[in-house]
């Protein structure tokens, strides 16, 4: 039997010292009187973990097991007034930074997951989500006329399904602003929606030696340099190599490009691809457009299973430091699951968690007992079957 509680054994699995390093690096301890970062960061975890929707709910279900409070990692008792001002003044960059360092340590452990398509290069899925907030409350955050809202742009790594990036904007900034603030990769490729269409952006991947993949607009001018015969039987319609027309655009982006067109049957709709890349053959790369559904996926899973739909604070640091901790708390499930070999999905780990934060049982043991505790969708990939066939 374990003597330390299932929450504190999640939390194990995120390295203290380096914490510590981005706790003092923005002075996030300087002059508190107790209620440290470490406690906070515990607190608004244990909210993630166990769904709670309020500060009088994060207190309260700490409160009602108390003596063990210690073996949690905590230090100070958790009150709201406490929590309530941490999450105000305390700088949202901390729990950035320690998200970011959980990002690294999760990548390694699944850069050899397969996501249907087999590359050698890395492959990335760019898209952008809005997080509606309520405009009277968040008044900071306007967005439209009647709705306060805010984007988290996120670079998700296809292995895995393991955010690599994450930047956390006001709702008004546009997607394609990210890919100024993109660290490109040479040699990766980056998979993106007709929302990021700008050429003299996209030229950065080709300058920096990356490839991308990139739905084109309708109004698309250009002229055909060549064209290579497609097997129609496979959904492909054309694979030309083009130049830009217009004298903006061919300014913007100088070089040829690849122009693929593609019918999806079960879909009944025709898609047309804009991609540098003429090493791999056409239907490789419709493939590649496809899986860019697992960023949808990712963003519908956070948002059904963790706690960014109400929030706890309502300052831009509040809200920024919630969204920074929940994607922690996820980045800390995954990084369990891979390195205790759990089958179970991150929904199903979740859940457990959820029921038995203050038991003492080994995770292995925990998660071990069954398979598919709760009988729902066995793995992610069942679900993005299901989001691609909707």
């Amino acid at each position: 039997m374990s003597t330390t509680t299932v929450f504190a054994q999640v939390m194990a699995f995120g390295h203290r010292e380096v914490f510590r390093r981005c706790v003092e690096k923005y002075s996030g301890d300087v002059g508190c009187r107790g209620f440290s970062c470490h406690d906070q960061w515990l607190a608004m975890a244990f909210a993630q973990l166990t769904y709670r929707d309020s500060l009088r709910d994060i207190v309260t279900g700490l409160e009602s097991r108390t003596p063990l409070l210690y073996q949690m990692g905590f230090r100070s008792r958790v009150t709201r007034s406490t929590l309530a001002d941490a999450n105000e003044s305390r700088d949202w960059r901390i729990y950035a930074d320690w998200a970011q360092s959980l990002i690294t340590q999760a990548r390694k452990l699944y850069a050899n997951e397969g996501f249907g398509v087999e590359l050698t290069q890395t492959v990335y899925a760019l898209d952008a989500t809005v997080i509606d907030l309520c405009l009277s409350v968040f008044p900071w955050a306007h967005f439209r006329s009647t709705k306060a809202a805010i984007k988290l742009h996120t670079l998700l790594d296809l292995c895995g399904s393991i955010p690599s990036f994450m930047v956390v904007t006001d709702g008004l900034v546009h997607e394609v602003n990210v890919i100024d603030e993109l660290p490109i990769e040479s040699g990766s490729i980056y998979i993106m929606d007709r929302g990021y269409t700008d050429f003299q952006r996209l030229h950065r991947f080709k300058s920096e030696g990356a490839f991308f993949v990139i739905r084109a607009k309708s109004n698309l001018r250009f002229r055909v340099v060549e064209s290579r015969l497609v097997d129609k039987g496979t959904g492909l319609r054309c694979d030309q190599t083009i130049r830009f027309r217009g004298a903006q655009a061919g300014k913007d982006y100088p070089d040829t490009l690849r122009r693929i067109r593609f019918y999806d049957l079960e879909q009944k709709r025709s898609l047309v691809f804009l991609t540098n890349i003429f090493h791999l053959p056409a239907l490789i790369i419709a493939h590649l457009y496809r899986c860019r559904w697992q960023v949808e996926l990712f963003f519908r899973w956070i948002k059904q299973h963790l706690r960014i739909h109400k929030f706890v604070g309502t300052s831009q640091n509040a809200v920024r430091l919630q969204i920074w901790v929940a994607i922690s708390a996820y980045l800390l499930v995954a990084i369990a699951k891979k390195k205790l070999g759990v089958k179970a999905s991150l929904h199903e780990i979740l859940q457990t968690i959820s029921l038995t934060p203050f038991d003492k049982v080994p995770l292995q043991e925990l998660f071990m007992k069954h398979d598919t505790p709760f009988g729902m969708i066995d793995d992610e990939n069942d679900t993005l079957n299901l989001l691609y066939e909707s």
